[in-house]
């Protein structure tokens, strides 16, 4: 089954990726290898579905529900890199920030919402090395960032 058959099965279509809200872009391939991804946002159809920090305006179900969407937005960045998902040899990293209280812990629950819908997705290719971070802020006032390291099938 192809990784495109997947996200069907899953219920999953991709969104048009967002584009870069500073001065930045959204993926870059090197030496046609690596595939590096820009974080991305809890973003669908042009809005911020979730807003706040956790441990004060967010559950950590809404932040696990929120990295789930970043993960999809990392994937339509992927598609959109390399024409198709069936070119992804392995998801390498993925590098999580959560914003948060001082006091919240759950940093590595929240970031679960995105290995675990790139596992789902990419089986085998899809387990990741990665680190979940908690932060003061990010922007636009999201919940989490996510970005990628993604290697090319050659």
């Amino acid at each position: 089954m192809s990784y495109e058959d997947k996200l069907k099965e899953l219920g999953i279509s991709l969104p048009q990726p967002s584009k870069p809200i500073a001065s930045y872009v959204p993926y870059l391939l090197v030496n046609n290898t690596y595939l590096y991804i820009s974080g991305q946002l809890p973003i669908k159809d042009g809005t911020l579905i979730f807003k706040g920090k956790l441990g004060a305006d967010l559950t950590t179900d809404e932040g696990y529900q929120a990295a789930k969407i970043c993960a999809i937005n990392i994937i339509a960045q992927i598609k959109t890199a390399l024409g198709s998902l069936d070119k992804v040899e392995q998801i390498v990293k993925l590098e999580g920030y959560v914003a948060s209280t001082p006091e919240y812990t759950e940093h590595s629950k929240v970031i679960n919402g995105a290995s675990d819908l790139i596992f789902q997705v990419f089986g085998e290719a899809g387990k990741h090395t990665r680190i979940a971070v908690g932060v003061c802020s990010l922007p636009l006032n999201a919940p989490c960032e996510i970005s990628a390291l993604v290697k090319v099938k050659q």
